[in-house]
């Protein structure tokens, strides 16, 4: 195959029931108990009208401005399945719109995550298929190509592998690879226990905030 501009295989796909399990646990959670070192940065904010991402990532690596490749992914892409684009952050072309929306929907597509601009910007808040992008801009895309499918990406330094979990919620975007999603699934919900009994007592006015004062005298900060 030409680098540059090829369609793998995708060998593996997170199961839908471990999937369905991550449903309800805030994206932060997850990114915590990762050590807070993944993201695709702050510039991948929601652009639908509400609602969490949840799938096995079907990857595209497309040419600036072009989307050629990104409806081959729609016409390839198996229900629940998150389209992830690195369009390089470029955000002088839309790499999708309304139309495309509307064919993503009806094939089961999950969701999409682009690294590049959308258009049609109304129609996407209109609805709730979850759509991130880095951008909007009213001019349209190239169908030229070149690009590749189910090859590893990368988006603000978080690679992304054909087939790991992608999450996304208001807080941005989070990709899990395949062999961690177990582990992190245990983790993630651990840490959301916590912090909903961290909230508990917040509220009731019994949390323990001895150890900020621990903190500052550990750190040789010196108070009056």
């Amino acid at each position: 195959m030409t680098s540059g501009f090829r369609i793998a295989p995708r060998g593996r796909a997170v199961p839908k029931a471990l999937i369905e399990k991550f449903k309800g646990l805030p994206v932060a959670n997850v990114s915590d108990v990762m050590s807070r070192t993944t993201g695709a940065g702050p510039t991948l904010r929601p652009m639908h009208g509400g609602g969490a991402l949840a799938g096995p990532a079907l990857t595209v690596k497309t040419r600036p401005g072009d989307n050629l490749m990104i409806h081959k992914a729609i016409d390839m892409a198996e229900p629940g399945d998150i389209i992830v684009v690195d369009g390089g952050g470029v955000l002088e072309n839309a790499l999708i719109g309304e139309l495309m929306l509307a064919h993503a929907t009806r094939r089961g597509v999950g969701g999409f995550v682009i690294n590049g601009a959308i258009r049609d910007a109304a129609a996407l808040r209109a609805q709730h298929l979850p759509v991130f992008a880095a951008g909007i801009t009213h001019r349209g895309p190239y169908k030229d190509g070149p690009g590749e499918i189910n090859l590893p990406i990368a988006i603000a330094g978080m690679v992304i592998t054909a087939g790991d979990l992608i999450l996304g919620d208001d807080d941005g975007v989070l990709s899990v690879p395949f062999d961690d999603v177990e582990t992190v699934l245990a983790a993630g919900w651990a840490k959301h226990a916590a912090e909903e009994k961290q909230m508990a007592a917040t509220v009731a006015g019994t949390v323990d905030r001895s150890y900020v004062d621990a903190t500052l005298i550990r750190l040789g900060c010196e108070m009056a």
